[in-house]
């Protein structure tokens, strides 16, 4: 019955688009996924498993995406009584074997899972010390409400991930007609830069938390490390590996061998289509973050919590909000 199922469902998306064959049923993993963790949730008005679910959503997105190809030849291999080809190793695009993965292909996926891994596992544990996320505490009693923010997680997966899907749409073969390109080396250095970013403003807080729990520091509000650089910077770090993933797939999807193989004209159209399809990753991104639920929640609570200090105003004039400064 699975087997029945898996068939139907590989054969509505077959799209003659290479494009669309990968990002539809990509994009429908997402929803089911964030509804199978919803529906639960809003039941028991619960934001305990929010940030792990998307974490994990993104996490098997991303490696549908990459395999999806492969499962759709074994499905036809199955339905024709032939053998079965196996899955193609991770390590043949290092080999550059036929039929494998592209190095490109692995390398972003291996991003996205990296950094999901990473931040899902840190938020979880955050959430489970603190025993809430503030975030929902005027939400998660209002389904509507709360639904809207599991709907918006999906979108955000599916919109994030734009990028990598368009990437692993791309027969292996056709990437491998384009060679080393400057934006594959940029867009894997502002990944690994924002990636590392992050990872570093996370630790500081959590660092500066703990301190302050064991009271070895009565500060109220961080202002040390790279806190003093920017006022949110970990969302800067966030922002930064999204547009490094975007410049790197970019790059690929506008050369004329690539926009052949996902079926496009290669003229100007096509170019700016990719280009969308690669940059509403870190724009999306940005918007959530600067305007919808990271700065705005937090500046809210914490302008409430400390705007009557005078150190806490002077943090603010003299800290950059968002870009850190240098010197």
């Amino acid at each position: 019955m699975a087997s029945s199922l898996l068939h139907k469902l590989l054969h509505l998306t077959n799209f003659q688009s290479p494009f669309l064959r990968t990002a539809v049923p990509s994009v429908a993993a997402a929803f089911a996924l964030q509804t199978a963790v919803a529906i639960p949730s809003i039941v028991a008005q619960s934001e305990r498993f929010y940030d792990a679910s998307g974490s994990a959503t993104f996490l098997a997105v991303s490696l549908l995406s990459l395999y999806l190809p492969s499962i759709r030849v074994r499905a036809a291999a199955s339905l024709a009584g032939i053998p079965k080809p196996p899955f193609p190793s991770l390590l043949s695009a290092l080999a550059g074997s036929a039929g494998g993965f592209h190095w490109r292909q692995v390398a972003l996926s291996a991003a996205v899972v990296f950094w999901s891994v990473r931040l899902g596992t840190y938020l979880f544990r955050r959430v489970l010390h603190q025993g809430h996320d503030s975030r929902f505490d005027s939400i998660r009693a209002e389904p509507a409400k709360f639904t809207g923010a599991w709907v918006g997680q999906a979108t955000w997966v599916s919109l994030c991930l734009a990028p990598v899907i368009a990437i692993n749409a791309v027969p292996p073969v056709v990437l491998a007609a384009v060679p080393l390109r400057v934006t594959d080396v940029l867009g894997l250095a502002l990944f690994v830069g924002g990636f590392a970013f992050e990872i570093a403003a996370d630790r500081q807080k959590g660092d500066w938390l703990a301190r302050r729990k064991e009271k070895l520091h009565d500060e109220q509000f961080i202002t040390g490390g790279l806190w003093s650089r920017s006022q949110y910077p970990n969302y800067f770090g966030e922002c930064t590996l999204w547009t490094g993933v975007a410049t790197a797939a970019a790059g690929v999807l506008v050369t004329k061998p690539v926009q052949a193989g996902l079926g496009l004209s290669g003229g100007l159209l096509g170019k700016l289509l990719v280009l969308a399809v690669s940059f509403v990753s870190p724009a999306f991104t940005s918007f959530l973050l600067l305007k919808v639920t990271g700065v705005p929640l937090s500046e809210k609570k914490y302008d409430a919590k400390y705007g009557h200090l005078k150190e806490y105003q002077e943090w603010k004039q003299k800290t950059p909000r968002f870009f850190p400064k240098l010197f």
